[in-house]
């Protein structure tokens, strides 16, 4: 993801607005989106700024409250897949997809093997 354009962008772009200009005259000028003018503008007029809200940030993992199910799982069934893990996750309201439950596995170091290690 890009990083925002500058502030002094945005208030001169803003200022040109405020000053009567047309948003398409004034994307035109500038040389960015008519919807970040739009936008800017709004934001201006909402929040008297035109600084950019927050970007990114930490998303907490969906199948931590889950970990103990999801290991009793495992354990009680060994061959258990993760399509019908992620079926038996959904009959307790937990709707994810199978890449989610790998990422989760992965992450904490869970794994199981559909067929015996052969020497």
């Amino acid at each position: 993801m890009t990083r925002p354009l500058s502030i002094d962008l945005r208030e001169r772009v803003v200022a040109a607005i405020q000053a009567g200009e047309s948003c398409r005259s004034v994307a035109k000028r500038f040389e960015v989106a008519v919807s970040s003018v739009v936008k800017w503008s709004q934001r201006q007029r909402i929040t008297g700024s035109v600084a950019p809200g927050k970007m990114g940030g930490h998303r907490k993992p969906i199948l931590d409250p889950h970990r103990d199910f999801i290991i009793q799982r495992i354990e009680a069934i060994p061959h258990l897949t993760l399509h019908r893990l992620k079926d038996e996750l959904a009959l307790r309201g937990v709707k994810v997809s199978h890449d989610t439950i790998w990422t989760f596995m992965r992450r904490h170091g869970l794994r199981f093997k559909k067929k015996p290690f052969r020497p």
